[in-house]
């Protein structure tokens, strides 16, 4: 290999960095890889999620800023590098009927234009493999969807210099792969859920498999398994700094690490695009990049 590895994890708020994908990045760092997250929003209209932190006065009218530094810190516990896009948060819309969502939001952006601003990022940056969110969000917040909406704009449109001009845009750039994260996927609740009642301990994931059943929620192809348990730690360490979004006491942290490596040991993806080829299931988000490298 001769020409540095590349990976960007475009997210939709901070924190979601560290909860989808987080222990994958932290192994690519360790290999030397340069991992970029683009963060679509400043979450500013997240709720506080931590019942530790709610009712700070101090928080609540300093959520941007507070967020800002939960990122920061997050950042450096998985050693990545991280940019922001500038968009605002468009909040979780809750209600039956939905109210409309606010004006100005990253949601009811242009899409074409907001994906311009990624293809800044994708250009100068020129990452080989690309993760984000599938079409659904991986959960419908709009944000979510916006996400996956402006990335897949942007990995085709970065090598466009008719839609998007270098003179406007930089040097045009074509990443070899684009990725769904797909970490909260049925085998793995299964699995976990399973391992955990067979030691006679209790699952927090009866509740999440019953939803499942009356959703009926369509799986997803997940192609590739990155080996990563060596980074749940690292992981664990940067959603915990999110601290406004996360209870370390909470449902999250329930499920004893050595079960997690024992019994899921991986992160899972779903390979939406690849310019090269690559035999399925993978267990590297670089399988076929490394081989042109």
């Amino acid at each position: 290999m001769t020409e540095q590895l590349r990976l960007m994890a475009v997210h939709a708020h901070p924190d979601d960095e560290s909860s989808k994908g987080a222990a994958t990045m932290a192994k690519y760092v360790s290999e030397g890889v340069d991992v970029l997250v683009v963060t679509c929003t400043g979450g500013e209209r997240g709720s506080i999620l931590n019942p530790k932190l709610q009712g700070n006065r101090y928080i609540e009218e300093n959520i941007h800023e507070v967020r800002r530094k939960e990122m920061d810190e997050a950042r450096g516990i998985l050693g990545v590098k991280q940019e922001w896009l500038g968009f605002v948060d468009s909040g979780l819309p809750e209600g039956d009927p939905l109210p409309p969502l606010p004006e100005g939001c990253f949601a009811l952006e242009d899409v074409d234009k907001a994906a311009g601003e990624l293809v800044r990022k994708i250009r100068s940056f020129r990452p080989q493999v690309i993760t984000t969110y599938d079409e659904n969000g991986g959960y419908p917040h709009p944000d979510h969807i916006m996400t996956h909406k402006i990335t897949m704009v942007a990995f085709e449109g970065a090598a466009d210099t008719e839609k998007y001009p270098e003179s406007e845009y930089g040097q045009a750039w074509q990443a070899r792969k684009v990725y769904y994260n797909q970490g909260f996927n049925r085998p793995r609740t299964v699995a976990l859920h399973e391992a955990l009642l067979e030691r006679g301990l209790e699952s927090p994931y009866g509740e999440w498999l019953e939803r499942w059943k009356t959703f009926q929620r369509a799986e997803r192809t997940l192609t590739t398994f990155v080996p990563c348990a060596d980074f749940f730690e690292t992981r664990d360490r940067a959603l915990i700094a999110h601290a406004t979004q996360i209870d370390p006491d909470g449902g999250w942290f329930h499920v004893p690490m050595e079960i997690q490596k024992e019994v899921w040991p991986t992160e899972e993806y779903e390979l939406a695009k690849s310019l090269v080829d690559t035999s399925l299931p993978e267990d590297d988000l670089f399988a076929g990049v490394r081989e042109q490298a």
